[in-house]
C-alpha cells in the first residue's frame, strides 16, 4: 500500500530540466523551485548524472528523479543520497518506501505539476509558474 505520508504537497513549483542549461535556466529568477527530471530518466541516465547536473547547476533545493516504475532504479537513487525519487506504485513500493523514510527522502507516486523547459514558450512561462 502507498504510503502517502511521503507525499509532500508543499513542494515549491516544479520545473522539468534536461541538461544543465535547463538548470541554470529555472535557477536564473533565484526563486524557490523544486527541479525534475524528465518522466523516466532514472532509467536511461541514472543517478548519478542527476546529482552531478544538480551539482553543476549549483541547485541545492528540492529535486526529484523519475524512476517511472522501476523500484530497482528508485532504490539505488535513494542509497546513493538523493533526496527525492518518483516511482509509480509497484510491487515492491513498500520497500522501497521504507527505504525512504530510513534515508530521510522524499518518494512520490507521481510527479507534481510542472513546467517542461522544452515545450515551446516555456521560457516566457517561468517567471509566472515560480509565482513571479
Amino acid at each position: 500500500m502507498i504510503n502517502t505520508l511521503l507525499i509532500n504537497s508543499s513542494l515549491p513549483p516544479a520545473i522539468i530540466v534536461h541538461g544543465l542549461a535547463d538548470v541554470r535556466l529555472a535557477r536564473r529568477p533565484a526563486r524557490p523551485v523544486t527541479l525534475l527530471s524528465a518522466p523516466g530518466a532514472g532509467l536511461s541516465w541514472g543517478c548519478a548524472w542527476w546529482r552531478e547536473l544538480l551539482t553543476a547547476g549549483g541547485h541545492e533545493g528540492p529535486a526529484l528523479l523519475d524512476c517511472a516504475g522501476a523500484p530497482g532504479r528508485a532504490a539505488e537513487a535513494l542509497a546513493a543520497g538523493l533526496a527525492g525519487v518518483i516511482l509509480a506504485p509497484c510491487p515492491a513500493w513498500d520497500e522501497v518506501a521504507a527505504l525512504a523514510r530510513h534515508k530521510g527522502a522524499l518518494l512520490r507516486a507521481s510527479a507534481p505539476p510542472a513546467l517542461d523547459l522544452r515545450l515551446s514558450g516555456a521560457e516566457k512561462r517561468l517567471l509566472p509558474w515560480l509565482g513571479g
